[in-house]
């Protein structure tokens, strides 16, 4: 499936209709399933969804590496996708156990929980192993604008990226959910074998607890957004000793936690 299209539109512009068309992205459902249960159904762009797979059993903890998934399957199926992971027998097990305190297939990270243990998770501490200069801020900014070919197009999906010192934009995924373009990153780095300690991420949207949380599940130790962050992200990244960046433009951004990762500023 292409990840855009072409829709007729009817532009107003200079005081008169004209026939007009606009790239839109793609949205697919895609079903994630574990073991041959279902776990998730989703509506992704549907591209890099091998990846996606990878990041959401990460970034969930329904693995903790990439050596406990056994395979990976990808089928197109009547009305989207079906991704369908298998776990090493012993992950398998734990994995069946935490299915007992959920009710029925799950459609959303938290939907479904009986227990709010879920909600309420222990974050891993980050490494302090960064030294960002302010200015590698703004042009990791502009890498991952440079990135955002899908967006150029449509100006409606996310995106995320993964930068390293020394060596700019490792990687950058886009997706119409934003949750889903930062388990695209996680995927894809886990499956390259890189070490998101070692370098810093960068999205497009507003940052959630969500996203502060899969950081976190990644060990990465630095987070930076053009928007704002929710409050309840930034106790958890303070918890968590994750550096927020948020309301990152041109040249300007703002610190909200553990500004030591940024030269001059801690």
């Amino acid at each position: 499936m292409s990840v855009d299209v072409k829709a007729a539109t009817l532009a107003w512009r200079d005081g008169r209709f004209a026939a007009s068309e606009r790239p839109v992205p793609e949205e697919a459902a895609v079903a994630v399933s574990i073991n041959g249960t279902t776990h998730a159904v989703m509506m992704a762009t549907p591209s890099d969804l091998e990846d996606m797979a990878l990041g959401l059993a990460l970034n969930e903890r329904i693995v903790r590496t990439i050596d406990e998934v056994e395979r990976l399957e990808m089928e197109s199926v009547d009305g989207g996708y079906d991704c369908r992971l298998w776990l090493v027998p012993q992950r398998a097990a734990t994995y069946v156990a935490r299915r007992r305190q959920m009710t029925g297939p799950v459609g959303c990270g938290l939907c479904g929980v009986e227990s709010l243990e879920y909600a309420t998770v222990s974050l891993p501490k980050a490494r302090d192993t960064l030294a960002v200069e302010p200015a590698q801020i703004s042009q990791a900014m502009e890498e991952m604008a440079e990135g955002q070919v899908l967006g150029r197009r449509t100006r409606a999906v996310h995106a995320a990226a993964f930068h390293r010192q020394g060596m700019g934009c490792i990687v950058i995924r886009e997706d119409v959910g934003r949750h889903n373009a930062l388990d695209k990153v996680t995927g894809h780095l886990a499956a390259s074998g890189a070490e998101p300690a070692l370098g810093f991420l960068t999205i497009t949207s507003r940052l959630s607890v969500e996203l502060v949380q899969k950081a976190a599940m990644m060990g990465c130790g630095l987070i930076a957004a053009i928007s704002v962050p929710s409050a309840l992200a930034l106790r958890e990244a303070d918890m968590a000793g994750i550096t927020v960046v948020a309301v990152a433009r041109g040249e300007a951004f703002e610190i909200f936690t553990h500004p030591q990762r940024i030269v001059g500023a801690g």
